[in-house]
């Protein structure tokens, strides 16, 4: 079934070179004659039917060692499990960034659902890794050797939500535990290189120049060197002047450290290579039941032609269009919201209610 969303106008982020690096009325179809305003509150949720009563529960970091390297992870666990959402974060891939929506997420599916936040390696606050670089295919093995060792003995179904080239990675992860992971959602998905974007060119060179990405990151790692304070004024007069109080957080904590940044100039040049092929159309289309993508408009990570080539490609495959929050929804506790409560819906019509 295809779902389209509709909305107030998009949330205006400075499209600069930073946004382009570091990555609600839902107007259902007629087969269901709904509609749902913009603004995601507890009332809302509950005469969509989800319930969440005494669910609202702050998340934990944890650092954890997954085959050897250490990698942050933001948690929370319910009581009496119902199913575990693993979340893949898009590129700079630090969990601290969604911690407004992990715990929306939480609380919107009632607490009968644990939901972890997995960062990539090495996008950490402390160089674990001393400066190791890492490409999109070793961040994919690690999300995989991450549900082998945490994640191998559970009862309860396991459902992939991936942002960015977190959709990416989650689609690959599916099709490598197919047997472990019963649904995936994607969220603002990049999924293939977008030759109309000029950023997306701009980006490439920059990322393929060794020498413009070691300057690049030593020159976040001397704004590091300022007092935090005069930072966190940069920050939030420029690109995170309407940023969550979550979001400039992890910025000023991790954006300011030279392995950081080089892993994800490092990253997004392997994804560039790498999503220039033809996406797993034929996984996709097997699995059509079970993978759902959320776009957004004005989002040249995952444009509207890419929506439409899914439609084409994957006939019957879950689409929806939100048009009120950018591909930084994540930065903005509404955005997070409003994204939490798509994904919690389409969690409670395919999983839960469905029994799988």
């Amino acid at each position: 079934m295809t779902v389209f969303l509709y909305a107030s106008k998009p949330t205006n982020f400075s499209d600069s070179l930073f946004n382009s690096l570091f990555p609600n009325t839902f107007k259902i179809l007629p087969s269901m004659q709904r509609s749902y305003r913009s603004r995601c509150t507890r009332k809302d949720m509950a005469r969509d039917g989800l319930d969440f009563s005494e669910a609202k529960r702050p998340a934990a970091f944890r650092l954890c060692k997954v085959s050897g390297y250490m990698t942050e992870l933001l948690e929370i666990r319910a009581d009496d499990p119902k199913l575990h959402v693993l979340f893949i974060p898009g590129n700079p891939g630090i969990v601290a960034f969604y911690k407004d929506f992990v715990e929306s997420l939480y609380e919107f599916l009632g607490g009968h659902a644990s939901v972890t936040a997995i960062g990539h390696v090495s996008h950490t606050k402390k160089n674990w890794e001393r400066g190791r670089l890492f490409s999109l295919e070793e961040q994919i093995l690690h999300k995989v050797d991450f549900i082998n060792q945490e994640l191998e003995n559970l009862e309860v179904p396991i459902l992939l939500v991936g942002h960015s080239i977190g959709s990416y990675m989650a689609i690959d992860v599916f099709r490598r535990s197919s047997e472990k992971v019963t649904y995936c959602i994607g969220l603002y998905p990049f999924l293939a290189v977008n030759p109309q974007s000029r950023w997306q060119s701009i980006v490439g060179k920059i990322v393929e120049s060794q020498v413009l990405s070691v300057a690049l990151s030593c020159i976040a790692a001397s704004l590091g060197s300022l007092p935090s304070s005069a930072y966190r004024l940069i920050l939030t007069n420029s690109v995170g002047s309407s940023w969550s109080a979550a979001a400039v957080e992890a910025a000023c904590s991790h954006l300011v450290q030279y392995q950081v940044v080089r892993n994800i100039l490092f990253l997004t040049m392997t994804e560039f290579r790498k999503l220039a092929e033809t996406p797993d159309w034929k996984f996709m289309r097997e699995k059509r039941e079970k993978i759902a993508f959320l776009f957004g408009v004005d989002d040249h990570w995952g444009p509207l032609q890419m929506h439409k080539e899914i439609s084409k490609q994957v006939p019957g495959i879950s689409l929806s269009i939100e048009r009120a929050h950018p591909h930084t929804f994540s930065c903005t506790e509404d955005g997070s919201s409003c994204v939490a409560k798509h994904v919690a819906r389409l969690i409670q019509n395919q999983v839960l209610h469905s029994g799988q």
